[in-house]
């Protein structure tokens, strides 16, 4: 990400370089001390190159404080040297400074490596040298118009720098999230590929009731580390995964029976009306399978459903026959009645001794 940043901002270093070395040649028969604007301007090419070369090679010393703080130094120096190589007058004229925008790239840079408060005072920074040029340069800083044009130059720098530096704050967040994203989705790959099946196996396999109530506890513990049913915020969007696993945790600890959930990564965003829903539709769903169905087994599973979202719930227990039996205050009520009110709808399969699926849509 730094990376890309800095690239972003050599690239910008080098074509304000080049309209600064422009200005300069158009200008040449107004400057009275030449010498001192050519001499600047060399020096912000050798700085340029020097920063083009770093970015491949040791990209890390543009952002050290050496670095940026020789950056910011040339950048004033040019800013100054505004008020001394042109003739008095000449700062606020509409003729082009000899600075130009290259000194911004250092304001950049400053935010980059310190943050949004460093990139402000390099801009504040900057502002002050532009204002020293007036003053150099003979200019009356009393007037209103004169002021004005300083402190619109100072807070377009410190804006500069302060954004920079507040975008990079963010990205930098943003980066660790999606390492720590990844990270953890090769771990839980790796554990469900071998630690909790073992787990599985031995609650399935071992005689000895202790043993098998130990190793489910630790698989769900496991299940609820590796996919996030943590605390979040009260301003946190819902997640349905968390919601679903919750209900399924509540399920195995009343009535014992397994229950795999599923849930793709690419659901979309839903209100926490909808995600509610969905999520109480199939807890009460798991729930008329542990009273009337007593299955082994139960599999939740959640896709995208183009704009909306699809759940399954389907279970190993005993099934009935819908044609002659008719639907408990639990599935009337509680899964058709939620999804009801967000405009879902229900579809319920079951055939005796073949176990029973619930199916539930969202959009």
């Amino acid at each position: 990400m730094q990376r890309s940043v800095l690239t972003g901002i050599a690239g910008f270093r080098w074509v304000a370089w080049a309209w600064m070395a422009a200005v300069l040649v158009l200008s040449r028969r107004r400057l009275t001390a030449g010498w001192l604007a050519v001499s600047l301007v060399l020096m912000a090419l050798l700085l340029t190159i020097g920063a083009t070369l770093l970015l491949h090679r040791r990209r890390r010393a543009l952002t050290a404080p050496v670095w940026v703080a020789v950056e910011l130094a040339l950048g004033a120096c040019l800013l100054l040297a505004d008020g001394v190589v042109y003739g008095q007058g000449h700062v606020f004229t509409p003729e082009q400074s000899l600075g130009v925008a290259w000194p911004l790239a250092g304001v950049l840079t400053a935010g980059v490596a310190g943050g949004p408060w460093s990139g402000l005072s390099a801009g504040v920074l900057m502002g002050a040298s532009r204002a020293g040029a007036a003053a150099l340069n003979g200019a009356d800083l009393v007037v209103a118009a004169h002021t004005l044009s300083l402190v619109s130059t100072t807070v377009l720098y410190a804006l500069a720098g302060g954004v920079a530096g507040y975008l990079v704050v963010l990205l930098r967040r943003a980066e660790r999230e999606i390492s720590a994203a990844r990270a953890r989705d090769e771990v839980a790959r790796t554990l469900h590929d071998g630690v909790l099946q073992t787990l599985a196996v031995i609650e399935r396999r071992t005689q000895d009731p202790a043993l098998g109530r130990l190793a489910r506890e630790q698989e769900v513990q496991l299940r609820r580390f590796l996919f996030g049913d943590t605390v979040r915020g009260a301003d946190a969007p819902p997640d349905l995964g968390a919601a679903l696993r919750a209900a399924a945790a509540r399920f195995e600890d009343v009535f014992g029976a397994r229950v795999d959930v599923l849930v793709a990564d690419d659901l979309p965003a839903l209100d926490p009306a909808r995600c509610e829903a969905i999520a109480g539709a199939v807890g009460e769903a798991l729930t008329n399978a542990g009273k009337h169905g007593a299955p082994r087994r139960v599999t939740v599973y959640c896709e995208p459903d183009g704009d909306g979202v699809f759940c399954s719930v389907k279970d190993d227990g005993t099934g009935f026959d819908p044609a002659t039996t008719p639907e408990g205050a639990g599935i009337a009520g509680s899964v058709r009645g939620r999804l009801r009110d967000v405009d879902g709808r229900v579809e319920i399969t079951s055939a005796p001794a073949r176990g029973t699926e619930v199916r539930l849509w969202v959009r």
